[in-house]
């Protein structure tokens, strides 16, 4: 289910941001993204780090209704405290920072998102693995928001609007939420609330969280405050891509946080072991072809997915396919190992690391290179991070180094990469026959490999997909 989900994040930006691009062009594609950036700092604050924490602490006590129900609340109202303080700064913000006057009316909108948020409360489903919910109410909304798209957005000034159907379909669906968690929660009071038994990791996952925010949304701040709407457009339209790629390879990585905290729980070393070399191998195996894939073909798929206009994001998009490849690490090694190990001052150490040096490298490279520059410090961020983490991780993954397969994926993606990169060279008369035409090459080379390699990754993979096809067939049979 996550996998559908995953494929739906994958597939809708596709339908929808070749168009919005064109409609909207550079600059009303900076504005949306520079307000969606902005507000997303004052959600993380106001969500602390319950996203990341909620998920652990209800999965380790899912089993025990009454448990599960007395976290369940002592966490929603350490988040309700914050999202009203912070609700507050934000419109204080609004009336006193000149830049935000344009464009208020987009910020009064969005500043919704706030208490969708905080009613959606996603880490209880995420914690009791409700894939099957989150998916379905996903891709209703997404559908939803994309008709609303078509039918409303029609110009370059429709940028208001835009931007509230996005908002629409991020959070519109956390009202349901509200009432489908009397399913599995009760609201009845209970004795003995002990928000402090909390407050810790959530300040610590807090901390961990500003300092990613600041190398996912500081780039297209800085951009927005130190150079213009189109630059923040074309650093847009990159980090689009960037966003799909990511949720592709990070797709069985987010499923696995109940599931390790709740072995780790149990005592149940073994188990914890295998998913990690799993989940390492599956990041590795989606995210090293995918990061050098894109990487070639930047300027084609620009021109296919945003149009000719965003050919100066070229190199941004470049940069930013590369930082694929540390993430796909990271999110294994930092939310699904160290994390439900309860070892997140080291995750936050990382990170914080990194994005000190995402800041320094950005007032460095942006008055120079704008959103190139601003892509080259992400990528150098995101490796700072990767070796951080793994000095933190190494007592825990030298057991199973040997079945970590990294030599085999880069030679194999570095092998796809010559042919794919001289039919690059060749010009056909539109960038959609190129990246088809390359996309092809590379993947049915690197697929060939592996299976030739008889690669476990890859012959698991096929091997389901044959034992799926025969089930479906049986039941059709039987009817």
């Amino acid at each position: 289910m996550n996998f559908i989900l995953t494929a739906s994040g994958f597939i809708f930006p596709l339908i929808t941001f070749p168009y919005v691009s064109r409609v909207l062009l550079e600059t009303g594609n900076g504005k949306v993204a520079f307000v969606t950036a902005y507000v997303n700092y004052f959600l993380m604050v106001a969500q602390l780090g319950i996203p990341t924490y909620g998920v652990r602490a209800c999965a380790r006590v899912r089993d025990d209704k009454d448990k599960l129900s007395k976290t369940y609340q002592e966490l929603m109202f350490i988040n309700l405290c914050m999202t009203i303080v912070v609700t507050g700064v934000y419109f204080i913000t609004l009336f006193t920072v000149p830049e935000l006057f344009e464009d208020r009316t987009m910020f009064l909108i969005n500043s919704c998102t706030f208490f969708l948020s905080f009613l959606g409360a996603n880490w209880l489903f995420q914690a009791l693995e409700q894939y099957d919910y989150i998916t379905i109410r996903s891709i209703i909304f997404k559908i939803i928001s994309i008709v609303l798209m078509f039918i409303f957005v029609r110009q370059a000034g429709d940028y208001v609007i835009y931007s509230t159907i996005t908002m629409f379909a991020a959070v519109g669906s956390n009202v349901l939420n509200f009432f489908r968690a009397r399913r599995y929660v009760t609201f009845k009071k209970y004795d003995g609330y002990d928000l402090k038994r909390h407050v810790k990791p959530i300040l610590i996952l807090f901390a961990q969280s500003l300092a990613i925010s600041i190398y996912t949304n500081l780039d297209t701040i800085m951009l927005g405050f130190m150079k213009d709407d189109a630059q923040v457009g074309y650093y847009h339209a990159a980090t689009r891509v960037k966003v799909i790629l990511v949720s592709l390879v990070t797709s069985l990585g987010n499923v696995l946080l109940p599931r390790m905290s709740y072995y780790v729980k149990k005592g149940m070393k073994g188990d914890f072991a295998r998913i990690m070399i799993k989940a390492l191998n599956f990041a590795l195996f989606i995210s090293i072809p995918l990061g050098l894939f894109f990487f070639i073909t930047s300027g084609e798929c620009l021109r296919v997915i945003a149009g000719s206009r965003y050919e100066p994001a070229t190199v941004t998009m470049a940069f930013l396919s590369l930082t694929i490849i540390p993430i796909g690490i990271t999110n294994v090694l930092g939310i699904q190992v160290l994390t439900p190990l309860e070892d997140e001052k080291h995750v936050m150490l990382s990170v914080v690391c990194g994005a000190a040096t995402d800041f320094v490298l950005n007032w460095i490279f942006i008055p120079a290179f704008g959103s190139a520059g601003a892509a080259a410090a992400t990528l150098i961020a995101e490796i700072v991070v990767l070796i951080m983490q793994l000095h933190y991780a190494r007592d825990i993954t030298r057991p199973v180094r040997r079945y970590v397969k990294v030599p085999k994926y880069v030679i194999t993606g570095l092998i796809a990469s010559v042919p794919t990169f001289l039919i690059h060279l060749i010009p056909f008369p539109h960038p959609i026959i190129n990246v088809i035409i390359e996309l092809i090459i590379f993947f049915g080379i690197y697929a060939g490999i592996l299976y030739l390699a008889k690669d476990r990754m890859l012959t698991e993979a096929v091997n389901s997909l044959k034992n799926k096809i025969r089930s479906k067939r049986g039941l059709s049979k039987k009817d």
